[in-house]
C-alpha cells in the first residue's frame, strides 16, 4: 500500500539532503535523506509512496540533489502547499510529478490513501472522500512529466516521435 509521508512548512534542502553527506556521493546522500525530520524515511520510503507538505518544499540552494533523492527512492508524487521554485524545476527536470494543491496538502494526512489521476488533474483522498484540483501544469511541462524528464523529453524530440 502507498504510504503518505507528511511534513510541514519550510523543509529545505539542508534537511532533504543533510549538508555534512552532500560530498560524500549520490548513494551516501540518497541514504541520508530526511534525516533530520524523519531519520527513518531513507530506510522506510518505498516506490510510489507520497510525499505531502507544506508551505515552501525545497526551499535553500539550488542543488538538484534534494530532487534527485526523491526520484533515486521512487517516491511516486509530492503534493506540497507551495514549493521553492528551483526545487520545482530540479523535480519536473527529472521526472518527478510535483503539484501545488493547498487543500490537499492540508487535508491529506499520514495514513489516508489517495489516488493521482495526472491526465484528469486531480487528487481523490480515498479515505476522506474529498476530490482536490492542483494548479494545472501548462502543456510542455505535462510533457516533460510523461517522457519521464527533460533528458528523456529532449531525447523524444530529437528522435520525432
Amino acid at each position: 500500500m502507498t504510504r503518505i509521508w507528511k511534513f510541514g512548512d519550510n523543509v529545505d534542502t539542508d534537511v532533504i539532503t543533510p549538508s555534512q553527506y552532500k560530498h560524500q556521493g549520490k548513494n551516501v546522500y540518497v541514504e541520508h535523506a530526511m534525516e533530520p525530520i524523519a531519520p527513518t524515511f531513507a530506510d522506510e520510503v518505498e516506490p510510489g509512496d507520497i510525499v505531502v507538505t507544506g508551505r515552501n518544499f525545497g526551499s535553500g540552494s539550488s542543488r538538484e540533489t534534494a530532487a534527485i533523492v526523491f526520484a533515486e527512492h521512487e517516491v511516486g508524487a509530492i503534493i506540497a502547499f507551495s514549493f521553492a521554485r528551483i526545487f520545482y524545476r530540479n523535480a519536473i527536470n527529472l521526472g518527478l510529478p510535483v503539484y501545488v494543491c493547498p487543500e490537499a496538502a492540508l487535508g491529506i494526512d499520514e495514513g489516508h490513501e489517495i489516488n493521482i489521476l495526472a491526465d484528469e488533474n486531480t487528487i481523490v483522498n480515498r479515505t476522506t472522500g474529498e476530490t482536490y484540483y492542483p494548479e494545472p501544469h501548462p502543456p510542455f511541462i505535462r510533457e516533460i512529466l510523461d517522457a519521464g524528464g527533460l533528458a528523456n523529453y529532449r531525447e523524444l524530440l530529437h528522435s520525432g516521435k
